[in-house]
């Protein structure tokens, strides 16, 4: 039976509200009447929304879209339920209408717009719900929408360009693995088997080729499970908060990839805080919304130290100095914005510097895996193949 939640009115003029599993609406008011309760207003209370399972994922560029959306209608005057009205029903992602109705029930039973976002972890995270909220308390609800969306925008921007960076290894990784296994299982055995029948003293590369092939058709099975403990091993580590430590403060370390890495996070860290703090968010709860966003544990850790710094009367680049994570040229910015009050506009002209920079190590990055890669895959498929050679060259200055 679907549930009805009902608001009702006693005899004193006291408002309650409550749920019924009930078949219809009618009876509801049957049963209002019997405990002499006056009916204001019944709905069928929505249903539970589950996130990624079963429906579709509610992507960045979604939330974007329905940010910029809702801020034009707000700014044009529309009525708050109005608007979320419009959004549910033009929203081509159904698990992001479905929430948005939800969303649209609770404020029509009495929550503010940031708490019945922030019963939808999955779909507005904390920076999105406190940034709302701050908008809500200052009257200045459509502002906040339109940097919200913007920041949503190139954070998402900023993510698409370090996973761009790995598709292109990634590829290459890929077809490498393929054209090696493709190699042992099926071109080496047909080559192993002429060279048995000729009765041929194999040189050192090509029994080493054909030992590679006969461990691989042999274990394949051993092989997959040792490969899958490896990953599942390093995933277990890396859930722990001391092997996330030490495998982000490792990758940070890398060269090249380490650039990006720390660039990428440097423009994250800024871009958000920047964005918190001009919204009216407290910086010590922007900081702490921009250390669960940092996405590297290094970088949580030294926004943490920050947090404990400022709440202890100190600065916010102190702590970030000893961190080793940032610039010197960022710590330079973030005094001076903070001895100067213009700290938020500060940390937003880093945060497009730094979006540049890692365009640059970005580009850096492929051009130096680029010829890499090639050389590898050159390296391991022409070794393979020259080592399987080398008998039939020795069978022909045999001949000769």
């Amino acid at each position: 039976m679907p549930m009805f939640e009902y608001t009702a009115r006693s005899q004193t003029g006291q408002i309650q509200r409550g749920q019924l599993d009930v078949p219809t609406k009618d009876e509801v008011s049957t049963y209002l009447r019997k405990n002499r309760l006056i009916l204001v207003s019944v709905r069928e209370a929505p249903k539970a929304i589950k996130l990624n399972l079963g429906g579709s994922r509610v992507k960045t560029r979604d939330i974007v879209i329905f940010t910029r959306q809702f801020a034009t209608m707000i700014n044009a005057g529309l009525p708050l339920v109005q608007s979320l009205n419009i959004l549910a029903a033009q929203t081509e992602n159904k698990t992001l209408a479905d929430v948005t109705r939800a969303v649209v029930y609770d404020v029509e039973s009495g929550n503010t717009l940031a708490d019945a976002f922030s019963k939808h972890p999955k779909a507005f995270s904390a920076l999105y719900v406190n940034m709302v909220a701050a908008g809500e308390a200052g009257g200045i609800l459509d502002t906040i929408l339109l940097r919200l969306a913007t920041f949503l925008e190139k954070s998402d921007a900023l993510v698409r360009k370090v996973k761009g960076a790995m598709i292109y290894p990634g590829v290459i990784i890929t077809v490498a693995g393929g054209a090696i296994a493709i190699l042992l299982i099926f071109v080496i055995p047909t080559f192993q088997s002429m060279f048995a029948s000729a009765n041929l003293e194999l040189p050192l590369p090509t029994r080493i080729v054909i030992g590679m092939s006969n461990f691989l058709l042999s274990y394949w099975w051993a092989m997959l499970l040792v490969i899958g403990g490896v990953i599942f091993g390093i995933r277990s580590y890396y859930a722990t908060p001391a092997g996330r430590l030490q495998i982000d403060a490792l990758l940070l370390k890398m060269p090249v990839l380490g650039d990006v890495l720390r660039k990428s996070a440097v423009s994250r860290f800024t871009r958000t805080l920047g964005t918190l703090v001009s919204s009216g968010v407290s910086i010590l709860e922007g900081l702490e919304i921009t250390a669960k966003t940092a996405g590297n544990q290094v970088v949580h850790d030294a926004v943490m130290q920050s947090r404990q710094s400022i709440a202890g009367g100190e600065t916010i680049a102190a702590p970030l100095e000893k961190s080793k994570v940032f610039p010197p040229m960022v710590i330079s910015m973030i005094a001076v914005g903070e001895q100067t009050g213009g700290l938020d506009e500060m940390l937003s002209k880093i945060a497009d510097f730094y979006d540049e920079e890692v365009d640059v190590a970005v580009s850096s990055l492929l051009s130096l895996m680029e010829p890499a890669m090639i050389v590898i895959l050159g390296v391991i498929v022409g070794g393979m193949v020259i080592a399987m050679y080398l008998p039939i060259f020795d069978m022909m200055n045999a001949v000769q």
